[in-house]
């Protein structure tokens, strides 16, 4: 999965991940692929990120596909909430 940036009303960022762990009370980790060409030996490289981020009614579960949205921090680590769940978990 390439990495989706979308900017939205207000300038806010947009990414487009995989939930990888929803363990946290009220808060999801989510997964965002980034494919980028490697400089030395030209190939594509996979990288990963995981971000925080909030969900207030627990509702995203690990494997699905959601947007997170960028928003003023939360806590220490959480600068991002869920905007909406594209697509669940088979």
């Amino acid at each position: 999965m390439e990495e989706q940036i979308v900017q939205t009303k207000g300038g806010k960022r947009s990414f487009v991940g995989i939930v990888t762990s929803d363990k946290m009370d009220k808060t999801i980790v989510v997964s965002i692929d980034t494919k980028r060409m490697d400089t030395l030996y030209k190939k594509y490289v996979t990288r990963t990120k995981k971000c925080k981020a909030h969900d207030e009614q627990n509702e995203a579960h690990i494997g699905d596909t959601v947007r997170i949205v960028e928003c003023s921090p939360i806590s220490k680590d959480k600068c991002w909430r869920l905007a909406e769940i594209i697509e669940r978990a088979k």
